[in-house]
């Protein structure tokens, strides 16, 4: 499947918020951008699945969480590395932006997802991704960039600019029930 432009694709925010300093931090056989409305044919969950185990919910409704994720607008911006010569995605990331009433009513942006497939991993890639990712947080209006990792990243985040701070409930989850934890049809 050759490489499809972004001007070729339905993108999930302007590509112009991902910092060209960035982008050009990567090998010239990967492309960073905006998640794509045709990503899921491009490996999405695949790369997802490095985290977690990751149902597939099927294109359509992917699609309409896609569609979801973009009709609130300035506030989700996932991301993906993808290889030029397969045109499959090879990293992925996303912030969202919490608005709060604290600080000024300001702004906070959450770091989630960040995943690099097992063939890339060793590349920086995973780094690129928080650095575009903190970049459009910032950019945002946030003031301050927040994410949660198992201790066993904790190194990894440090050399991404993060440091440790307040102890949060993150080394427990509190899980719906099964049968409660469906997607909502809102």
């Amino acid at each position: 499947m050759p490489f499809t432009p972004d001007a070729q694709l339905d993108l999930a925010f302007s590509a112009e918020l991902i910092p060209s300093e960035v982008t050009k931090q990567l090998p010239a056989e990967l492309h960073l951008r905006p998640l794509a409305s045709t990503d899921y044919r491009r490996g999405h969950l695949d790369v997802l699945s490095v985290l977690t185990v990751v149902t597939d919910p099927g294109e359509d409704a992917w699609r309409a969480q896609f569609d979801a994720l973009r009709a609130a607008p300035r506030t989700y911006y996932p991301i993906v590395i993808v290889d030029r010569p397969s045109d499959r995605i090879v990293g992925v990331g996303c912030v969202f932006i919490e608005r709060k009433f604290l600080r000024g009513l300001g702004c906070v942006g959450h770091i989630e997802d960040i995943a690099v497939d097992k063939s890339q991993q060793g590349k920086k890639l995973g780094l690129r991704i928080i650095h575009a990712l903190t970049a459009i947080s910032e950019n945002s209006g946030c003031y301050k960039t927040i994410l949660n990792c198992s201790d066993s990243n904790i190194p990894f985040y440090e050399k991404c600019g993060f440091q440790k701070k307040e102890n949060e409930m993150c080394w427990q989850a509190k899980y719906a029930p099964t049968e409660r934890a469906q997607t909502p049809r809102l």
